[in-house]
């Protein structure tokens, strides 16, 4: 039996302006049946400073970039940590326009969350479904990834089928196609 979405079920009633909390995304992985692991650590804003999460979480370690490109259209794009993504020849590839990163504004206005936590977990907020979510296909070969839950103080795993569950449970039909190229080429 599929979930049916439960954006109407991601905000507090009492004020839908609110983003969803860190708790509330564990519930809402509760009420699907998907099971996570996370693990606290000291706040991480780079690649570079995730790297030493890697031995106390396997699974794919990840990068999310969240652009808008010049039509107006917004883009999570999800790849592993190492990924090389070349922003010139991406539109192309997704049928974009231009692609630039989108603002600290519209992020929060749109994945309640702030630059350095960016994740697909943030998908529970855009109860609009106006991000429109590419996930690179190596990234999708791992069987388990690992994201920020909403917060850049912890990491939580979870298993790829289950990612996507999630993310259409949210209202949201993501795409995997390959967007990266291998390690240190771009």
């Amino acid at each position: 039996m599929a979930s049916p979405p439960v954006n109407d079920l991601a905000q507090p009633e009492s004020n839908a302006r609110m983003p969803a909390s860190r708790q509330d995304l564990f519930a809402l992985l509760d009420r699907l049946g998907i099971e996570t692991r996370t693990v606290e650590h000291e706040a991480v804003f780079t690649v570079e400073q995730s790297r030493e999460l890697e031995k106390d979480l396997p699974g794919g370690h990840t990068k999310n970039l969240f652009l808008k490109c010049k039509k107006g259209n917004i883009y999570l794009v999800v790849a592993l940590h190492d990924a090389g993504i070349d922003l010139k020849s991406l539109p192309k590839r997704i049928g974009s326009g231009r692609l630039s990163f989108g603002n600290a504004d519209l992020l929060a206005e749109l994945l309640g969350v702030v630059p350095g936590s960016v994740t697909p977990f943030a998908l529970i907020n855009d109860t609009g479904a106006k991000v429109n979510v590419i996930l690179d296909a190596s990234m999708m070969e791992h069987e388990t990834l690992n994201y920020h839950p909403l917060v850049n103080t912890a990491t939580t795993a979870i298993k790829r089928d289950d990612l996507l569950r999630f993310i259409r449970a949210t209202g949201h039909d993501p795409v995997i196609m390959a967007v990266s190229s291998p390690a240190g080429q771009a």
